[in-house]
C-alpha cells in the first residue's frame, strides 16, 4: 500500500512539470488530494509533514518536494484555492502566499548545497490555461542565468511602473518593487493594473530578486498574459530546473 501510494505522488509530482503534462490531465486535483489527504492528515495526527517538506496549519500552506528537477519546491495552500483565476487571492483577508514562498526559498538553497543571490532564485505561478492542476501552487527554483542576465537592465527601474521588453520571444511586463506584501502583494499589482481586455485567468506571474538581495535591491514582478499578442501564459520555462548556475560555481 506504501509503495503504491509513493509511486502514485511520485507520477503525480512529475506531471506538475510542463513536460509532462498529459498525465496529470486525468487527475487534475492530485496535488489538492496530495496535501489535503496526506500532508495536512499527517500533521494534525502526528504532527510531522507527511510527503510534505512542512506543513504550516496556521499560515494555511504546504511545501512540496516536486520531483521533476533536483531542486524544485512547490508551495500549495492548505485550503481549496483553484488558481490564479481564484477571487480568494485578492480578498480582504488573502493569504501572503508569495512572501511564504519567498521565505521558503532556503530549501532550494539547501537542495543545492550553497546560499544563491536573491537574482538567482525564483517563484513563477501559471495561468489556468497552462497549468495542469486545479490547486494554486507556485514553484520555488533557481532561475536561467541568461535570464538573469536580460533582466538585470531592470535592477534600477523606479519602482512602481510596468516595462515591457520580450524574452525568449514572448512579451513581458516588469515593475520593481520594494515589498511583496501587503498591497504590494504580486496578485494584487497585476489585478490592479490588468491590460485591456485581459482576465487573471490568463495571466502567469514571476517574481525574482531585483539583485543579490532583495532587501536592499527590491523584487522584480514579470508578468505576461496569455490574451496579448506574443504574451506567454507561463514564465516558467524563465527558470531552470536544473539549476545549472549552482554547478557552475
Amino acid at each position: 500500500m506504501r509503495l503504491a501510494l509513493c509511486t502514485f505522488i511520485s507520477v503525480v509530482l512529475a506531471a506538475t512539470g510542463s513536460g509532462c503534462a498529459t498525465l496529470a490531465a486525468a487527475d487534475s486535483n492530485a496535488l489538492w488530494r496530495i496535501v489535503d489527504g496526506q500532508c495536512v492528515m499527517s500533521m494534525q495526527s502526528s504532527g510531522t509533514p507527511g510527503f510534505c517538506t512542512r506543513v504550516d496549519l496556521h499560515a494555511h500552506y504546504a511545501i512540496l518536494k516536486d520531483i521533476n528537477g533536483s531542486s524544485q519546491y512547490l508551495l500549495i495552500p492548505t485550503d481549496r484555492v483553484t488558481g490564479i483565476e481564484s477571487p480568494q487571492i485578492l480578498a480582504d483577508d488573502a493569504l501572503p502566499y508569495w512572501s511564504d514562498a519567498w521565505n521558503a526559498r532556503t530549501y532550494v538553497e539547501k537542495a543545492v548545497k550553497q546560499e544563491l543571490g536573491d537574482e538567482q532564485l525564483g517563484l513563477e505561478i501559471n495561468s489556468r490555461y497552462r497549468r495542469s492542476q486545479s490547486q494554486l501552487h507556485i514553484h520555488i527554483d533557481c532561475m536561467r542565468k541568461d535570464v538573469i542576465d536580460m533582466l538585470a537592465r531592470h535592477r534600477r527601474d523606479a519602482p512602481g511602473k510596468w516595462h515591457w521588453d520580450t524574452i525568449d520571444g514572448n512579451r513581458y511586463r516588469i515593475m520593481r518593487v520594494a515589498s511583496i506584501a501587503g498591497a504590494d502583494d504580486p496578485f494584487r499589482i497585476v489585478s490592479r493594473h490588468l491590460p485591456n481586455d485581459t482576465t487573471m485567468a490568463s495571466q502567469t506571474i514571476l517574481v525574482t530578486g531585483a539583485g543579490p538581495s532583495a532587501t536592499g535591491d527590491g523584487w522584480l514582478i514579470v508578468n505576461s498574459s496569455l490574451d496579448l499578442d506574443e504574451g506567454s501564459g507561463s514564465a516558467e520555462p524563465l527558470m531552470d530546473h536544473a539549476c545549472r548556475l549552482a554547478r557552475k560555481r
